[in-house]
């Protein structure tokens, strides 16, 4: 159904005449039966208010599939940093509406998750710009470096909360359930490694490696982890060159030993191998995990023309490769931003 002909429709539903609509909208009656009769479309900006005046959302004011709405759902989120009150509550009732459909319900679930969280991580940002004001005021208190814990990962001394004992818990529950199915394994060996439950992890190790989808380099990887989890680090060493002298151009084998050498420290390494592994990836679009990696290790060695310059190459493969614009993902205008803020500082 056209726009116009929607329009009319709720209208009517309303009990609106075309004058009593004008006038809740500030404009003509002759504009509403321009619209209505195919004649003009309303501005863009008037779409929030006519779907505020008929208690609708703005997709029921347009002829969009279930699928075309799941779309818009996820590229708004992609694109804004933060959703106003009244979309995420409509986009959290069309969601729940549609989890009990045999057709959406993967999607739908997932997608509730990811309303949940970008809501979670827009208030966490505030959380953490007024907690970080409070500890400045305050640097002697110990008021509210707990929620920098929670909102920006920083460490705890306190071996009860740093743990991933629940992690751990649930992944393992979900393995069992689904034995056959390797990433979950994954998930289950890095928050082992993370906690050094070494035995543990050799043991789950083991059936990860026979499922069908183990991936081999992994596999080497994850026994490189444990040996550091062990306090071995020659052995873990020696297992990651063994490793790179087999496959010296393999894309994925250069990214984890850049991960490997990151974990360490040893950040010239670590750089070293992002870069190669960032230039043997022969998938177009390429994901950006290298070149973030590389300007976080250039910020935190100080040097931070070259983080800005990592930015710099992230937005570059983000429009070029993806084809994205800032006005379609957030994500290019977080690094610009990003990219200012470390121009801004002053270098080592």
């Amino acid at each position: 159904m056209e726009l116009g002909k929607k329009i009319k429709q709720y209208r009517f539903k309303s009990g609106l005449t075309q004058e009593q609509l004008a006038e809740k909208l500030g404009i003509g009656a002759q504009s509403v039966s321009k619209w209505e009769n195919s004649v003009a479309m309303p501005d863009i900006s008037t779409l929030p208010l006519l779907a505020e005046i008929f208690g609708i959302s703005i997709d029921d004011l347009f002829d969009l599939t279930t699928e075309q709405r799941l779309n818009r759902i996820e590229n708004r989120m992609d694109a804004e940093e933060e959703l106003p009150n009244d979309i995420y509550w409509e986009y959290e009732e069309f969601l729940k509406g549609q989890i009990n459909t045999s057709e959406y319900k993967k999607r739908s679930t997932e997608l509730l998750a990811y309303l949940y969280w970008h809501r979670l991580n827009s208030e966490a940002n505030k959380a953490s710009r007024y907690a970080k004001e409070a500890i400045i005021n305050a640097p002697g208190e110990k008021g509210c470096q707990w929620i920098l814990n929670k909102t920006e990962n920083h460490a705890a001394w306190d071996w009860n909360i740093y743990n991933h004992s629940k992690a751990v818990a649930f992944y393992k529950e979900l393995v069992e359930t689904n034995p056959q199915t390797a990433l979950p394994y994954m998930y289950l060996l890095d928050n082992l490694i993370a906690d050094h439950r070494s035995d543990e992890a050799e043991y789950w190790l083991e059936r990860y490696s026979k499922t069908k989808g183990a991936n081999p380099v992994m596999t080497v990887v994850y026994k490189a982890y444990i040996a550091l989890a062990r306090f071995d680090e020659s052995t873990a060493d020696r297992i990651m060159e063994d490793l790179l002298t087999e496959q010296p151009d393999n894309d994925a084998v250069l990214f984890e030993t850049a991960q490997y050498y990151a974990k360490k420290c040893n950040y010239k390494k670590a750089i070293d191998f992002y870069e190669r592994s960032f230039e043997a990836d022969s998938r177009r679009p390429r994901f950006t995990d290298a070149l973030m990696a590389i300007a976080d290790i250039y910020e935190i060695m100080e040097d931070y023309a070259n983080a800005a310059n990592a930015y710099g190459r992230i937005v570059e493969l983000l429009e070029k490769e993806w084809g994205l614009t800032e006005e379609t993902d957030s994500y290019i205008s977080v690094a610009n931003k990003e990219k200012a803020r470390l121009l801004g500082k002053k270098q080592k």
